[in-house]
């Protein structure tokens, strides 16, 4: 992947702590050749970074960025170290799958990178067992071999645990304007056949200080197969992950999107 690793998703639900990053890249530039066409030295780059991953390499990884890497979420080198070494802590299976969307050359030795990266992965806790599904897409900037800036346009994740947790259908816009109004809609999809849901929406700052900041959460019980909130963006641009946690008796789902407001 010509990929940089961002955050994810962050889930901090009373004592469940699950988290997920992704490698990934982004938006598509208006000139954007495809991903077949692209040099032997971006594959190569982005075969590198995907295998280090998947080996759970931390300085064959972090060797593909540059210390001067920059985000839009304010992730500098340091602190994408320390996440992944937190998230690798949970999750010491996970699979990353990177795919080169697009490509662009802006210089010698300097391109524009789009991709999408699949991560899955398991979690073991003392009473249960947590899967993670994540998707992202971002947009990167690769000079010389390292990546010194991502910004990523999309994130979905699902952390799921249980022997039958409920399937989602879940309606968030992915992008506001400041100030708007907007309705998070999450409907399970099965039939209640009697049994009780709980659940609770989750909003949060798409930053290195609300990643790693732990909250507690009240679940509430609902009186209909789902969630409905109301909300209002923030008055100025912002990244927001905005999650659903949904609770039956025979399994538990979080799923989370990240909402752009620009």
């Amino acid at each position: 992947m010509g990929f940089g690793m961002g955050p994810w998703a962050m889930g901090r639900y009373g004592g469940l702590a699950a988290s997920a990053w992704a490698l990934s890249l982004g938006a598509v530039p208006a000139m954007a050749a495809p991903a077949a066409t692209a040099p032997v030295a971006v594959r190569q780059t982005l075969d590198r970074i995907e295998s280090a991953a998947n080996a759970q390499d931390l300085d064959a990884v972090m060797a593909a960025y540059a210390a001067s890497f920059t985000s839009d979420t304010g992730f500098d080198y340091d602190q994408l170290s320390q996440t992944l070494v937190a998230l690798w802590q949970q999750y010491d299976n996970l699979t990353y799958e990177v795919e080169l969307l697009t490509w662009e050359a802006t210089g010698p030795g300097a391109y524009t990178l789009e991709t999408r990266t699949r991560v899955t992965g398991t979690q073991v806790l003392t009473h249960r067992r947590l899967a993670l599904e994540a998707e992202v897409t971002s947009r990167q900037r690769l000079e010389n071999g390292q990546i010194t800036r991502q910004d990523t346009l999309s994130e979905a994740s699902r952390i799921t645990s249980g022997t039958n947790p409920p399937t989602l259908q879940t309606q968030l816009p992915s992008t506001l304007a400041p100030g708007q109004s907007f309705a998070f809609d999450t409907i399970v999809l099965e039939p209640l056949e009697g049994r009780a849901l709980m659940g609770v929406a989750v909003d949060e700052g798409v930053t290195a200080i609300d990643f790693f900041e732990p909250r507690p959460v009240v679940f509430d019980v609902l009186s209909a197969g789902g969630l409905y909130k109301l909300g209002t963006a923030p008055e100025s641009p912002d990244q927001r992950w905005i999650s659903a946690v949904i609770i039956r008796e025979d399994g538990l789902v979080v799923e989370t999107r990240r909402v752009a407001v620009e």
